[in-house]
């Protein structure tokens, strides 16, 4: 959304990621998705008198990996304690890292040609989690809440950016990236759905040349979709506030995706209200250059390197294999496809199935082989299995594993003989004269209609590339 009357947005995100490790930050806990809710928990966690902390040496590991992908300075940091007086947190603070954080600076470019500055990425641990009864689901007008505590103590980074976006979908598109990024360092899954990664969007507006306006901050968003809707809401809000003569207040909205608009959940806390201290108990954290460099050493290829040595393999890319290009690198089947175009299959084969068949099944893609997948699209190239044919022993390889000929032949999938298509092609040329006049004399959007028309009669046994050679004879 472009704002009205030369408005300019500033946004600045924080994005939390949960980190993938099997225990929590500073307890022996399971750091498990979907538990029984409070069964997850110890003296540690639940903050009891007495229990003392005790760092998670792979939960660094990750936030230096995330460090290094978003060209961050590592180095000293430290621990301090933030009171944190809501119910989620049992014992009344959250342990997280304030003035030394363990990554600082950095940048993200994005694939529209624009960098966003990284202010700095620090360790810390995730609170529980309420859920609150009755009314709309909100605190506020809820007749109880219930206290989840098999969060808490979930070891957490929250990246910072700085407030160079200016639109929602730029938003969305840094969202996206540094997504693919936590993935590809092992840092996290990705599942916005499941909490794993959530992100704070800090909106103001501005005449562009002026000042940075008053900011807020909307909470806990856990979709790109949620993300580019309530910034766009939350800017045009604040620019018919100022028109209006008021002024925009600084406070902590929350987004309702029902109604598409943000409210008021408090009075924006700065840093004095939390009362950061040091945590006594835990020592400075101090990676040395071998520790370091082992996490550098261990980082694979990051989402834009792999998108350029997938694109590097097109021929004047289509936008549709540029989508396909995307989709393949998100979902991580990159390197499916390039041993799929290494043995021979067209790169714009290769994009479309993992991209469409592959993509529609990813539950089930631990079934299928690298194997099975360049013999199923070896032979769809060569003419033995149509499209239609390729694609059904595609998702039967993903449904149940297996060999894709024996697949193949089982289902009496074998390709007509040419005598046999040139029956079927002359029978259509006599029934569909007008068709194939106008195809005859250039319209070489009649020979889709004409391969539709085959696969009707054949049940899909035609391939496609025969039906036009067909054709082309026959001109």
């Amino acid at each position: 959304m472009t704002l009205r009357d030369g408005w300019e947005m500033v946004i600045g995100l924080e994005v939390h990621t949960e980190l993938k490790t099997s225990t929590k930050m500073f307890c022996g806990c399971a750091n498990e998705f979907g538990s029984e809710p409070n069964t997850n928990v110890c003296p540690v966690c639940l903050g009891l008198p007495g229990s003392l902390p005790v760092l998670n040496v792979r939960a660094v590991d990750l936030a230096m990996a995330i460090g290094f992908a978003l060209h961050s300075t590592i180095g000293f940091s430290t621990f301090h304690r933030k009171n944190y007086f809501y119910p989620d947190m049992p014992k009344d603070f959250q342990i997280s890292q304030y003035d030394l954080p363990i990554n600082s600076g950095g940048y993200l470019d994005l694939p529209d040609g624009s960098r966003v500055t990284i202010e700095r990425a620090h360790l810390e641990e995730d609170t529980g989690k309420s859920t609150h009864l009755g009314g709309s689901g909100r605190i506020h007008g809820a007749d109880r809440s219930l206290v989840d505590y098999n969060r808490s103590g979930v070891p957490l980074v929250e990246i910072v950016s700085g407030p160079d976006i200016r639109s929602s979908a730029q938003a969305r598109g840094y969202a996206s990236e540094l997504r693919g990024i936590l993935i590809a360092t092992g840092a996290s899954d990705g599942r916005m759905e499941e909490g794993s990664m959530r992100i704070d969007a800090n909106v103001s507006v501005r005449r562009p040349g002026d000042p940075l306006g008053t900011r807020c901050e909307i909470k806990n968003l856990n979709s790109l979709r949620s993300l580019h809707r309530a910034i766009d809401y939350e800017a045009a809000r604040q620019v018919e506030l100022v028109e209006g003569g008021a002024k925009v207040r600084q406070e902590t909205r929350h987004w309702d995706e029902h109604l598409g608009e943000t409210s008021t959940m408090r009075t924006k806390e700065e840093a004095e209200d939390y009362r950061y201290f040091r945590e006594p108990d835990l020592v400075d954290l101090v990676p040395d250059t071998a520790w370091q460099e082992r996490i550098r050493a261990g980082l694979g290829a990051m989402p834009a390197e792999r998108r350029a040595t997938l694109l590097a393999r097109l021929t004047d890319p289509t936008p549709s294999q540029l989508d396909a290009l995307e989709v393949v690198v998100d979902l991580g089947f990159d390197d499916l496809v390039l041993a799929a175009i290494d043995a021979g299959v067209e790169a714009p084969l290769a994009l479309a199935r993992a991209a469409n068949e592959l993509a529609a099944a990813i539950d089930d893609i631990a079934n299928l082989t690298q194997d099975a997948f360049i013999a199923t699209l070896t032979m769809e190239q060569g003419g033995e299995l149509s499209a239609t044919q390729a694609k059904t022993v595609l998702l039967e390889l993903l449904a149940h594993a297996g060999d894709p000929r024996a697949i193949a032949a089982a289902k009496g999938f074998e390709q007509l003989s040419s005598d046999s298509l040139g029956e079927t092609v002359a029978a259509l040329i006599t029934q569909y004269p007008d068709e194939w006049a106008r195809f005859r004399d250039g319209d070489e959007k009649l020979a889709q209609f004409f391969i539709g028309q085959v696969m009707k009669l054949t049940k899909g046994q035609a391939n496609g590339k025969a039906v036009i050679a067909e054709l082309q004879s026959r001109r």
